[in-house]
């Protein structure tokens, strides 16, 4: 029963981390101060053994091995959400740069600083930048 609740709870916690900004430095200090304690536990599991086994029947857990698959199954969760937030991140960043460029872009063509190349003849990316007559073709 209790680690039912300590697994909702965790569950929901990475629910939580999944909705919310982590950009700021004390979120970040907070992500590296449960790698450390990852790492600690991870090792003191190795170590003593018999202390996962004691923790997971104190909580309610048959083995120290479910424990410890209990906790990678909650790690990976994490893992997903953090991940998923920053692909988001990185996709509107690169729509706002893609944005930024084309106005850019047209500002320019505006100017009469750079060809208008929108036409039908307009070059696309993986064509050819070579016209077919350059002696290099051959």
């Amino acid at each position: 029963m209790l680690i039912q609740v300590i697994l909702l709870v965790a569950i929901g916690w990475v629910a939580v981390v999944l909705n919310r900004s982590t950009a700021d430095a004390r979120h970040q200090a907070i992500r590296r101060l449960l790698l450390v304690a990852f790492i600690v536990g991870a090792a003191a599991s190795v170590l003593f053994p018999s202390i996962l086994s004691w923790l997971a029947n104190l909580i309610g857990v048959g083995r120290g091995a479910d424990l410890l698959l209990y906790g990678l199954v909650i790690a990976f969760l994490s893992f997903i959400a953090t991940s998923f937030r920053r692909m988001s991140r990185m996709q509107s960043q690169l729509t706002a740069l893609a944005r930024e460029l084309t106005l850019a872009r047209a500002a320019l063509v505006d100017r009469g600083v750079v060809p208008d190349v929108a036409g039908p003849d307009a070059p696309t990316l993986g064509s050819p930048a070579v016209s077919s007559d350059d002696p290099r073709d051959d």
